[in-house]
This record gives structure tokens, sequence and C-alpha cells, in this order.
């Protein structure tokens, strides 16, 4: 068995909880006790397990049995018939039978030999073999591989092109249905895996084809570039355009000189035979592999953490290639797949900058370090430690976050140290903390597909954690999983819900107390659960008493049977998995919507095992690990107190300082301290603070009041443009490093490209500043920096390089011994009982209503092909023609009544500023709400208030009121054509169905079952 085969049976039998690993949690895996069974293969009585996929079984054993449909990660598709075996003296497709005891297999026999060729032989009539310069021809080409296997020298069935052009509408793929197989495994994935439902096959048409919604150009439907069918396509039909003419030594030569050079090979074919030509072609693919470095990352986008291969020529990305990701598998999104245009953009900042006069200058980097130095000492000397403050970065590493909050705690003294979870995260953290003990996901993303239900609040899923969203989806189309939406949007997950519900903003904290006092006078709580796991019952009880069924069917605009349609929901399924985002946490009572979440589940016994449980989505790739390992205020690495003694002291004796002990000022309060006069200079990495806090024109003039500020950043962004000091840090790329997803799963990643220019990774920066301070830190790389974390930081006592090398991974709390805990509170609670604690909370109204002067309500959220302001996926060309320009979303009855069409530029104003937007009409949005995208410079921050969390300082961004100002002007739509969100997908089951039902039909008078093609 190979490398690559062995990896994928690895991942296969995980996925199906056959072998110890994360996917144990699911419950298949803790079902299934498969018995070894004996069985025949090839003359050979051999151990198996049983129902066990006999294609599986063949691999895993190194058997040379094709299988070109077949995917470890898509299961049988049965549309090839490459894999028929003999058993019993029938011919049956590998990839579809489960073993039995005492069955008696032939992979050798002449009549599976025969069929297996016939099979592979009609595949060869629909693809032209041009394998020497094929960009796809680089060792994983399954045609390619197939065609070695089984010897081919020639084919009896000639090659016939098809009557269609190659279809590159696409900015980031082509589709080339001359050398498509039509195996299947494009549609499978498409409609059963990222379940998008946009590709089909029309098996009656005379030439059929890989179709976009029916037969669009893949440009103009509702493909959403998430490039799981390139991923899992069996040659070079379905290819980043990213690989075209670049990956071979002879791909990229003209096509007037190309084409013939493949006519001259084939008319050699007849005479020659395949097998001298493969040789050939096995010698330039062995040629590749000398200048193509495959490496694997982690995504830099959002908190789901996917894993990959980038393959890269020099500096140029070739493609993504995920394979084994714990977390996504095959998966991905558009800015996973195809977003990586920035890491080798000509505005990256590569050398060092200096203010001087109000313009910026070019500074060596002893130069600009020693600036920083000299004025962080005299600041700190004339208005002590806590006049300097320190925000860390959610887009760098673990390790880098924890530099950052060691020097601002053990060189300058100060726990004025923060990260951008204050923006987002913080009031689920909280939540979770005040009832559950643990401040992350209850168990991992493949835990949600086991749910009985799943409710999703304030979460526009399938485009700000897309693969997250793709588990919801294939449980709710392929298992019969319930979806309940409460949202103020009708994204897709809306439209996907059984039941989709839109309460009044902010009112999410009235109906889910509503519903949970509904369950506990009902007696349809968890009595036998709160009774063995949960304390203060009583005192809760009485806390609800205000939210009754009729008070929250008036407050949040909602009929009381809806809301016992939903109480009955959630007590009636299985398992309940609550899914919530920054449509909760960002309220002025978003702490406390969210413990009224933690306080259902628990009331509902909905923790401690898998399809149950809390899981607040976090945003940025490593916002939980910049949470996790101290950059906060108040918590050192591993959520310590520094209010705690003894854990000052401990970590006093190994930084061998003496730590301050009061509190630190979080974001907000930092900004406000500038504007007192208190705050004297700043250090930020890696945050675009300027635009990502709350109202960005008192942010943006606070930063102008710093007597010193320090950006490190990978390009001149809006923050840059308040700096004193600009340091050119690294992307993930070009580090080394891990993140901590939001699932809480430790995860490595390795350099892809050497640092650009004089740029350096933040950690090595950080170290220099510190160290020009006098610290001393000795770091060579950053798995030393881990062995010091590991050793103050119990929740990550067993971390090591050595246990996350390559694809393993590890979800704290991991003992010294390295064992993790993919599923948290299997065995209790973390409080001294053991107990998980209900947490009374209180009724509170939103902050800035609308009033007849401010009469609409602004919302605020992600899109699927944008991170955030867009930074970085602003620099991606692909992604710029599908969304190039910033928009208001306004609903059909309000553009009617205002007299808006798409394309109407609006004047959106606030009592804290205004922007000038376009407007999109949809029925994304109703009645008096507006929805403005994160896609760019044109910030909703520039709108938001100062208004937040009472608890946790998070702005309360979803609560701004406007008044909308028509301007006398019309452009075109905002959102061109080539968008997806303007088409509708063709939901189907994938070419499975198709093939059992071929299957069926052509089932024989004998009983023995008749293939794709009948012998």
């Amino acid at each position: 068995m190979t490398a690559d085969q062995k990896r994928a049976y690895e991942f296969t039998m995980k996925e199906r909880g056959q072998v110890p690993g994360p996917y144990n949690n699911t419950r298949e895996g803790q079902a299934n006790h498969a018995m070894s069974i004996k069985l025949t293969l090839d003359g050979r009585v051999i151990e198996a397990k049983e129902s066990e996929l006999l294609i599986d079984l063949l691999i895993r054993r190194g058997a040379k049995v094709p299988s070109v449909c077949y995917h470890h990660q898509l299961g049988p598709i049965q549309t090839c018939d490459t894999c028929l075996v003999e058993i019993n003296a029938d011919l049956v497709r590998a990839c579809a039978t489960k073993v039995v005891d005492g069955m008696t297999i032939e992979t050798k026999s002449a009549r599976a030999d025969a069929a297996q060729r016939e099979a592979f032989d009609r595949l060869l009539a629909s693809h032209l073999l041009y394998c020497t310069v094929c960009d796809n021809n680089n060792g994983n080409c399954t045609m390619h591989n197939t065609t070695k296997m089984l010897q081919v020298e020639h084919q009896k069935i000639p090659f016939k092109p098809k009557p269609y052009e190659v279809d590159a509408s696409s900015p980031f793929y082509i589709y080339n249905p001359d050398q498509c197989v039509l195996c299947g495994r494009c549609v499978e994935a498409c409609q059963n895996v990222e379940v998008n439902e946009t590709l089909s096959i029309n098996w009656e048409d005379p030439n059929p084809r890989v179709l976009w919604d029916g037969g669009k150009p893949i440009g103009e439907s509702s493909c959403v570039s998430c490039g799981h069918c390139v991923t899992v396509c069996p040659c070079n039909a379905l290819m980043e355009k990213s690989m075209l003419g670049q990956a071979g030594y002879m791909s990229g030569l003209p096509k007037a000189i190309l084409n013939p050079m493949i006519d001259i090979i084939k008319g050699l074919e007849p005479d020659m035979g395949y097998g001298m030509i493969s040789n050939v072609s096995e010698a330039e693919s062995a040629m590749r592999e000398s200048r193509t470095r495959k490496t694997k990352t982690v995504c830099t986008y959002c908190g789901v953490g996917c894993s990959f291969d980038i393959w890269t020529k020099g500096r140029h990305i070739l493609k993504v290639e995920p394979s084994d990701g714990p977390t996504n598998g095959i998966s991905t999104c558009v800015k996973g797949k195809f977003g990586w245009d920035f890491v080798n953009s000509g505005d990256r900042l590569t050398k060092p900058l200096i203010r001087e006069d109000d313009k910026f200058r070019e500074a060596t980097w002893d130069e600009a370090l020693d600036l920083v130095v000299q004025r962080f000492r005299e600041i700190k000397e004339k208005n002590g430690p806590d006049a300097l403050a320190f925000i860390s970065s959610s887009k760098c590493t673990n390790e880098e976050s924890y530099l950052m909050q060691k020097l601002a705690r053990a060189v300058i003294g100060t726990n004025n140290m923060d990260n951008c979870s204050r923006y987002c995260q913080a009031p689920a953290t909280a939540g979770l903390f005040r009832t559950v003990g643990y401040a992350g996901d209850s168990g991992s993303i493949r835990d949600i597909e086991n749910a009985g239900l799943v409710l999703i609040i304030g979460s526009n899923t399938a485009e700000g954690h897309p693969v997250a969203a793709t588990r919801v989806k294939q449980a709710h189309k392929l298992r019969g999983q319930k979806l309940v939406v409460a949202d103020l949007r009708k994204h897709e997950m809306a439209e996907r819900a059984d039941l989709f519900f839109q309460p009044k903003p902010g009112t999410d904290l009235v109906w889910l107390s509503a519903v949970t006092r509904y369950l506990l006078d009902n007696g349809l709580e968890k009595k036998d659960f709160l009774t063995q796991w949960v304390n203060g019952l009583e005192e809760y009880r009485k806390s609800l008493q205000p939210f009754t069924m009729e008070f929250a069917a008036e407050t949040c605009g909602l009929g009381v049977d809806l809301l016992k349609q939903v109480a009955h929901m959630i007590v009636e399924a299985s398992g309940v998995c609550v899914l919530w985002a920054m449509g909760i946490t960002q309220h002025s009572m978003g702490s406390d919507a969210s413990t009224a979440i933690s306080n259902l589940l628990l009331v509902t016994g909905n923790y401690m095992r898998t399809g149950t449980g809390a899981y607040p989505l976090r945003g940025h790739n490593n916002v939980q690990g910049a949470g996790d390992h101290g950059a906060h205020p108040d918590l050192l690495p591993g959520y310590q107190s520094v209010h705690d003694p003894e854990i000052r002291a401990r970590f006093e004796a190994a930084w061998k300082v003496k730590l301050p002990s009061t509190q630190g000022l979080d974001n907000s309060e930092m900004i406000d301290a500038i504007c007192d006069g208190k705050l004297k200079a700043m250090y930020l990495f890696g945050e675009e603070i300027a635009l990502v806090d709350t109202n960005a024109n008192r942010v943006q003039g606070a930063l102008a009041k710093l007597e010193f500020f320090v950006a490190q950043d990978i390009f001149f962004s809006k923050t840059c443009q308040f700096a004193d000091v600009i340091l050119p840090a690294s992307p993930s790329l070009e580090k080394e490093g891990t993140f901590t997803n939001t699932e809480r799963r430790i995860q490595r990643l390795y350099r892809v490209l050497q640092p650009l220019g004089e740029s350096r990774p933040d950690w090595r920066i950080i170290k220099d500043v510190a160290n020009r301070l006098g610290a001393n830190w000795n770091y060579q790389h950053p798995s030393e920096i881990y062995e010091e974390i590991a050793s103050l930081a119990p929740l990550f006592a067993g971390v090591t390089y050595e246990r996350l090398e390559g694809y393993k991974t590890l979800q704290w709390p991991v003992a010294p011994d390295g064992t993790d805990e993919p599923l948290l509170y299997t065995k209790g609670f973390p409080f001294p009982d053991g107990k998980a604690r209900l947490f009374p909370v209180v009724m509170s109204a939103p902050s800035d209503p609308p009033d007849g002067e401010f009469d609409l309500h602004l919302n605020n959220g992600l899109m699927l092909e944008h991170f955030h302001e867009g930074n970085m996926t602003g620099r991606s060309h692909g992604i710029d023609e599908k969304v190039p320009n910033a928009f208001v979303e306004i609903s059909p009855e309000l553009a009617k009544e205002r007299g808006v069409q798409s394309g109407t530029w609006l004047e959106i104003i606030s009592r804290y500023g205004k922007l000038r937007l376009r407007a999109l009409v949809t029925d994304r949005v109703n009645g008096n709400q507006l929805y403005l995208p994160l896609n760019s410079v044109e910030s909703p921050n520039y709108l938001t208030s100062n208004h937040t969390d009472t608890v946790t300082h998070t702005p309360a961004y979803k609560e701004t009121s406007v008044r909308m100002v028509v301007l006398d002007e019309v452009g075109e739509s905002p959102l061109p054509k080539v968008n997806f969100a303007l088409w509708s997908s063709d939901p189907a089951t994938g070419c499975r169905g198709r093939a059992q039902m071929e299957t069926d039909r052509l089932r024989n008078a004998k009983g023995r079952t008749s293939t794709r093609w009948q012998w």
C-alpha cells in the first residue's frame, strides 16, 4: 500500500469510528464494535472487519484493483465499474460490497480482469491521454495511475471528442468536457458533501457532461467556488487555473505547439503502445517533484480550522489540496481554496517604515527597533507601565500571542493586553465560563453531525463558517437531522431550515429564557440530568418569572405557538447542538444571551454526549487560540487569573520577574483611556482596529492622539496610517507555529514560503523588541515557545510539536501524557464539585433603538467571498471579480416605499457617522431592516455606537439605528451576474442514486447484478 493509500484508508476508518481517534466521538463510532471475521481473498484466508467495504479492505492490503469513481470520503458512487471483482461467481463492485464472514473473493480471475479492463476502456473513450504535457501529471492522477496499474497498451474503443467547449468562465477553475470520464465524483461532492447542489449529469443526453445549474456557464451559476469538485476530480477535467501552464515542464507551451505535439504522440500510440509513452510521462512527472513543494498548513481565514497541502513552484501557488484535514477532509471554501493571492501581492510591506513629518520613510530593522525601544522606555519611565497597551492578533499563531502577552506582563509590567475576541466572541466565552466552565466548543464539528436537531442563532453559518455548515447541511439532507434557525436575515441556512423565525433585534435572550421557563413549567426538563449534574436550579427558576410565553411573543414579535413548537422540537430531539455567532454576541446583552443558550442546554440535558452542546463559532482562524494563550487583561495563558497569587508565583518563577496583579485594560477601555489622556503608547500586531472597533471615527481620532504607536502588519492598513513605526510581518504561509480552531483543535502549520523581502515572522519581531528591552529570550523556533506554554498552562500540559506532527492534532484540555478531550464534560464539569451551574440572567433592552429620525435598523455581518474588511481577500483577483463593490441590502418592501432599486446610491446616516453606498434589493432582509456586509473599507463601524456588552465590553455592533437618504444617482447593480447569490441551485441525490437505479433496472434473470454495461 502506498503512503497516499494508507492515509486515505486511515482517514476513512476514522470517519467510520473503526480506529482510535477523534472520530470515535460519533454515534456510529461509539456503536461500532465490528467483529473480526475471516474470508478468502485470492486463495488466502485473511481477517477483516465485519461490514467493512470490500474496496477499503483491498486498498488496505495493497491489492491491485482499480477504482476510478470511488473516493474514500465520497463513498460508493458506482459509475465506473473498474473495481469489479468476482464473489461466488458473481461480478460485483468492490466499492459497494460489504465483507461478510466466509466470503470468497477473486480479484485476479480472468473474468474480473476482463471486466475491469473493459470498464476502463470505456472510460478512456471519454478521456484523451496526453500525460506528458498535462498539468495534472503529478503522480496523483487516477486515470494515469489506473492506465499504468492495468498495463494498458492499446484502447479498443477510440477516444471520441464531445461537442462542447472548455468552460473557463470561473475565475478559479476550468471544466474540460473532452477530458471528463463522467465518474460523478464532482457531482457527489457538490450534492452531498458541500451540499451546494449545483452540479448534475443528464444521463439521457446523447453526449452527457457535468452541468452547472442544468447547463449554465460556471461563472454564471450558483457555484460558490468551494473547490470540492476540483479536489475530487480523478483527472484533468476540472483543474485550478493557477495550475494551467505552470505544473509541467512542457505544459506551458503555446497551444500552437502543444496541440501538434499531442497529435504526434497519439499517432505513435497504435504502434508503440501506451507503455513506452507512459514511461516518458512518468519520468517527466518525477522531474516535477524536484521543483514542486507540497507543504501542510492551516487556513488563515475563519475559525473552522481547515488544513491542507499547498503546492508551490517557487513563490507561485499552484493549488490548495485538501485531503486528510481532521476538521475538513476534502472540504474548503472559496477563500481557503482560492484566496491566497494576497501572499504575493505587490503592496506587501517588506521594509520597516518610520513616520517623519506626516510621511513614512523606509528604515532598517535596527533603526526601527531602536526607536520602538527608546520610546517605550521613555513613556514607561515618565508615566509608568500602564501607560502602554498591547493588542495581539487573532490571525497569528498561538506562540505569537503568548509572546505578546509575555512582553506586556514580564517586560513592560502591565496587564493592558487584549485581542480581537473582544469584538466578537468574548460574550460567548463569558456565558460558558458561567455555566459549564470551559471557554470552547463542547465537542468537535463532526459531533454536530450526530445531533437530532441543530439550532442556529445569529449565525450566517453557510457564509461565515462554510465548511462547518456543510456538516450540518449533509446531516440535514441525508440523515434527517432537524434544523431550526433564528436570525434577522433569511440566509442560506434559514432557507434550508425546517423552522425559521425572525425575532426582533436584540431579543434572543427573551425567547430563549421563555422557552426554558416553558419547559420547566410543564415538566419537560431533563430531571435526572439536572439532579446529577447541575447546581442552582431553584434560584434560576425564580429568575425566569418575567419570561412568560406571552411576554416573549410580544417583545420578540413572535407567536406563542411558534415558541411552543421550538420548545417541543428541542425536547423531542435525540440531541441538540446550538450554534451561534455575532448575531448573539455583538449586543449589549451578548453575555447574558450566550448564558441563556447554555442554560437551555443544561435544562434539557444537552451536554456530556456527542450530538449535544454549545458551539460558539469563532470568527478568525486563531481567535480561540489568542484567548487561550493569555491575550486577555485579566487572564494568563490557559485562562488562569492574574489575581491568583499562586498562579502568578508560578509564572514569576518561570519568567524570573515580578508580575502585575491589577487587571489591565481591554480593547474598549484602551480607547477610552487614550481619549482621557491616560494611555500614551500602543503596540498592535495583525489587527485592523481602525476599522473593526466600534464607532470608527472616534477610534481613529483616539489612535491619532497616541504619543507613540507601533503597528505590525503585512499590508499598509487603515490602522497603519496612524502609526509612528510600521514593522513588516509575515503571513501564515511564511512561518511555523500552531493555530487553535473553534473546536479547540490545536494544529501545526509549516512554512510554505520564505518571508517576502525583509518581512519577518511576528514571533521573531516580538522577541527582538523584548530582547532590546533586556528580556534575554533565547527561542530559536516556535516549538521552544510551546514547550514553555505547556509547562505553565495545565490546559495544554501534554501539547508537543511531536504530537502535532503533520496532520495530527490535539483538542484541549490535553493531559501530560497527551490524552486530549475531543468531547468535553464526559465525566463532569470543571468546577470543584464536578457540576455545571445554571446562571440567572435579567431582562435588558437593546441600546440605540430606532426612533422618529433614525427609523431603520442596520444589521451587519459576514459574506462568503470576503473575509471581514477584505485586507486579504480584496487582493484576490477572482474574489474581486465575484464581489467588486460594497453595498447595503434593502428589502423589496422598503425599496418600493422609498423608490430604490438595485444600484441606487444611498447615504446611510447614524448618530455617529455616515456612508455612501449602493443598494442591493433582496428578500434576504425584510421590512425596515438593512444589512451591510463586512467586505470593504466602507465599514459599518463608521455608523456604530459606543455601547457595549455590560459584562465583556464587546461592542453592540448589531444595535445601530440609521436613516436613509436616497440620492439622485442610479448605477449598475453592485452584485455582478457572476455572483452565485443571483442563481438557484438544483438539489439532487448525487450520482449514487442514479447508479443504484441502473443496477436495479439491469438486474438479470438469474439474479446476478449487471453493472453499467452488460458483459
